[in-house]
């Protein structure tokens, strides 16, 4: 299965809910690659030995790699982790993700200064740009 994004609303419930628009407007590949995020589907149950993401990492020169188990029995103050997380921030540098287990929202914003919401879950891998305004939540039910 692809990578779901959509369009999202302008509520203020709980950052946890999914937040489509009413009707649903969900989004191509082709747009996310026009806001230059980058999509790959992996295995994440051999990520240790996958040569795609080995491949994937040499050509991009990604040396570093560490692993996050974002759900409530395994991090400490994750409440206000979340929170941290789901605050807008940009970074000088790509931001690459990798789901393993488990799913997350990560939301970008796009060239209209609207919020998009991307659902990762296990074995979707994506690079953001340098430069884009983005924020991290999970779903309103997270497993670890």
């Amino acid at each position: 299965m692809a990578l779901e994004a959509w369009l999202m609303d302008d509520s203020n419930e709980d950052q946890r809910l999914p937040h489509h628009r009413n009707p649903k407007e969900l989004l191509t590949m082709d747009y996310l690659a026009e806001l230059g995020v980058l999509y790959w589907k992996l295995n994440p149950e051999n990520y240790e030995n996958d040569s795609e993401l080995a491949k994937i990492r040499d050509e991009r020169g990604y040396d570093y790699m560490d692993l996050l188990d974002m759900c409530p029995e395994k991090v400490s103050n994750y409440e206000e982790k979340l929170k941290n997380f789901f605050t807008e921030h940009i970074h000088k540098d790509e931001e690459i993700r990798y789901c393993l287990a488990g799913s997350g929202y990560f939301d970008v914003r796009d060239k209209d200064d609207r919020w998009v919401r991307i659902s990762m879950k296990p074995g979707d891998l994506i690079v953001l740009p340098a430069g884009i305004y983005h924020r991290f939540s999970t779903p309103a039910t997270t497993s670890s």
